[in-house]
C-alpha cells in the first residue's frame, strides 16, 4: 500500500471534496482518498499494483478540477 498526497486547483466547498473522495474511491485499488480544502489537497491511499497515479488524475480532472 502507497500514500500519494495529489495537489488539486478548483476544489472550494463539500461538493468538490465529496466528488473528488468518491471518484478515487470508485477506482479499483484506491482504499482511501481524503480531500483537505483548505490545504487543495487530496491523500490517498493506494495499491499501486492495481491502480496509477494516472489512473488518479484522470479520475479527478474527469470531476472538473484541475491537478497540479
Amino acid at each position: 500500500m502507497k500514500t500519494e498526497t495529489i495537489n488539486i486547483e478548483g476544489m472550494s466547498c463539500d461538493h468538490c471534496k465529496q466528488a473528488v473522495e468518491s471518484a478515487l474511491t470508485n477506482l479499483d485499488g484506491v482504499s482511501t482518498a481524503t480531500v483537505n480544502l483548505s490545504e487543495g489537497h487530496v491523500d490517498v491511499d493506494y495499491d499501486d499494483n492495481k491502480v496509477t497515479f494516472s489512473h488518479m488524475k484522470d479520475a479527478i480532472e474527469d470531476q472538473g478540477y484541475d491537478v497540479k
